[in-house]
């Protein structure tokens, strides 16, 4: 039950927030609807943007404040469209995209969003590290591998709850936005001067390339992902008016969100302009550089030291939504669930290694380059997560009445070109640079060859989805289709059985061990438990496509056994098979516990997750486990 290979990714963060209780008071329903966005917001605000920030802010001035604006409203075009998608579909962006692209696009395009959810890991790594270091003064690289340690955190924050979750977020980003309020108030920049800064202008390629790293910093591949899951966390009806005011509060929550993230980013770049830029230090680019240089300027050490408190809160609650989007994309693409602690693990230990060898080959001085460079890597991504977006979204047969409208269209499409020309510019003025720099023709054919992939690779993802009338359905099953099932045996007698299913082939020979523990008077409980980021957060009323797939399953097994003149009953549980299993068994006051074993142990146990072991501690009765042996 820990692997899943199923057509749908993610019984996603479905409708674990009720926004429909009636005896609520109209208020509090509008502020149920609020939450997803701040977990989004985080991304727009983390130590990847610090660096680009300061790198703006101390070179240019105020004159890229227009860049962050800009910024700011892609995003909350995008991240509505996004929102849109998992509002009316009830998928997530993943899951859209295994249903639209063939395998083969498919994984690439898997790939990408990992190398994205990578970029954005490795700048959590060196924000946090990079606090670490300032505030306590050890070594950059002992605060990289304490990084490890936060890989936990978001494993001990799920058992609170969704709205708990939130909370802790909200909270850290209340802690940024307070440290920066505090230095802004004592930097006390010009407001006239800044408002010069709105005026749109490039100076030059340095710029240009500050300009590409911030809009890599602002929008995020991995949010859009993030988004279409996390909007599901709300329970409305699903109803046309019940969709409206879904869409209508959501985007109240992304417009305040997402502009509490810019307020943030643009107090950033104007405390670089105002105490950097405007005395003459257009050289400071790096984030411990501008903590060495913050009191003199302005002139106190607690400024200092809520710069670094407000770095490793920015880090720390990206690690929270970075983990959340990995979930969603690994099991959007691959169909594979896997023990969400062993993929935090590896994405971290993927972002790690390049922070390690960076800093233990080119020292700690190339640090702040790598954070930029990091930020490119996401803007590079970008057109392979928004193209797909904008198709679903505009397509009728799916989206029905809430497709988006022909000028949203216009400005959602105007926006990828920007991008992709931003990204275009950037990448040709770097190969032409290194083509000058270099004779060997070995590189520059692969330069060549990449770069012609990846231009072919972007007109697919633009046209195939127009040359495809009729979507692949989105009905698919999660699991095989449902076989007969074999039921033949002698029976003993207890009063209560419960059998948790897997809905796979042994589960034939599981209830048939099962009904011969049992005769016509015993009733018998079928089980089984969704495992998703929902269940992770105590969903109880989910009714996504998995869940309700599920739930068709256990009652045709139920009619099967019917049948044969049993008594049946069977329950649907939501989370973490070993603490739902026996939950449910002990609710129904079960007396035998039947089960079948995985199969693997050891290194398979961690990643895939060990039930059995688990579920016996919790449970008082006999657990009867059916090895594939006996299948």
């Amino acid at each position: 039950m820990n692997k899943h290979h199923s057509d749908i990714s993610l019984s996603e963060v479905h409708q674990s927030v009720d926004t429909t209780v009636a005896n609520k008071p109209k208020w509090r329903r509008i502020l149920s609807f609020f939450g997803p966005a701040y977990l989004v917001s985080v991304g727009y605000m983390d130590p990847g943007n610090w660096a680009t920030d300061l790198a703006g802010g101390s070179q240019f001035g105020y004159s890229l404040l227009w860049v962050l604006l800009m910024s700011n409203l892609m995003a909350l075009l995008l991240q509505s469209l996004s929102a849109r998608l998992g509002i009316v579909r009830h998928k997530d962006l993943a899951q859209a995209n295994r249903e639209t692209y063939p395998r083969g696009v498919n994984f690439i395009l898997y790939l990408l969003a990992e190398i994205a959810i990578a970029a954005t890991d490795l700048a959590e790594v060196l924000g946090m590290a990079i606090g670490l270091q300032l505030l306590t003064g050890m070594p950059l690289m002992y605060g990289v591998l304490i990084t490890v340690l936060d890989t936990f955190l978001l494993m001990l924050l799920q058992r609170f709850g969704m709205r708990k979750l939130e909370a802790f977020v909200i909270g850290l980003i209340f802690i940024i936005g307070m440290s920066f309020l505090v230095q802004i108030i004592i930097a006390a920049p010009d407001a006239r001067e800044m408002a010069t800064g709105f005026v749109p202008r490039i100076q030059n390629d340095a710029a240009l390339y500050i300009a590409i790293g911030i809009i890599g910093a602002t929008v995020m591949p991995h949010n859009l992902y993030l988004h279409s899951a996390l909007v599901q966390t709300r329970k409305f009806k699903n109803t046309d008016d019940g969709i409206k005011k879904a869409l209508k509060y959501n985007f109240w929550d992304s417009a305040i969100a997402l502009n509490l993230a810019f307020l943030v980013n643009a107090a950033i770049l104007v405390l670089a302009a105002t105490i950097f830029f405007k005395t003459g230090r257009t050289d400071v680019a790096e984030i411990r550089q501008a903590y060495e240089l913050l009191p003199s300027h302005l002139g106190s050490e607690f400024a200092s030291k809520l710069f670094a408190v407000a770095l490793i809160a920015a880090g720390q609650s990206s690690t929270v939504t970075g983990t959340l989007a990995g979930q969603i994309i690994m099991e959007g693409y691959l169909k594979l669930r896997i023990n969400p602690l062993v993929r935090r693990l590896l994405t971290r230990l993927i972002a790690i290694v390049p922070a390690i060898l960076v800093i233990g080959i080119y020292g700690e001085d190339e640090v702040d380059q790598l954070l930029i460079f990091s930020q490119v890597v996401l803007s590079m991504q970008l057109g392979f997560a928004i193209i797909p977006l904008i198709h679903f979204v505009s397509d009728r047969a799916t989206m029905g009445k809430f497709t988006i409208r022909p000028l949203t269209k216009f400005f959602a499409w105007l926006i990828t070109a920007v991008l992709i020309y931003l990204n275009g510019r950037m990448v040709t003025d770097s190969i032409f640079g290194y083509f000058a720099s270099t004779s060997s023709w070995g590189w520059k054919l692969l330069i060549l060859l990449a770069g012609t992939g990846i231009l072919i690779l972007l007109g697919y993802t633009i046209f195939y989805p127009l040359s495809q009338r009729k979507q692949k359905s989105s009905s698919s099953p999660v699991h095989p289709e449902l076989a007969p099932l074999d039921l033949t045996g002698k029976s003993n007698d207890h009063r209560t059985i419960a059998v948790a299913v897997d809905f796979g082939k042994t589960d034939s020979a599981l209830i048939t061990q099962a009904l011969q523990q049992g005769s016509m008077h015993t009733k018998f409980v079928l089980i089984h438990v969704v495992e998703s980021v929902a269940a992770r957060f105590n969903n109880k009323e989910i009714k996504d496509s998995e869940s309700q797939t599920d739930k068709a399953y256990l009652e045709g097994y139920a009619q099967q056994i019917r049948k044969k003149g049993y008594t049946v009953v069977w329950e649907l549980g939501y989370g973490i098979p070993s603490r739902e299993i026996p939950k449910i068994v002990t609710g129904q006051e079960a007396d035998l516990l039947v089960m079948g074993a995985h199969g693997h142990k050891g290194l398979k146990d961690f990643i895939y997750g060990s039930t059995i072991n688990n579920v016996r501690h919790r449970l008082q009765i006999p657990i009867l486990i059916i090895g594939k042996e006996n299948a």
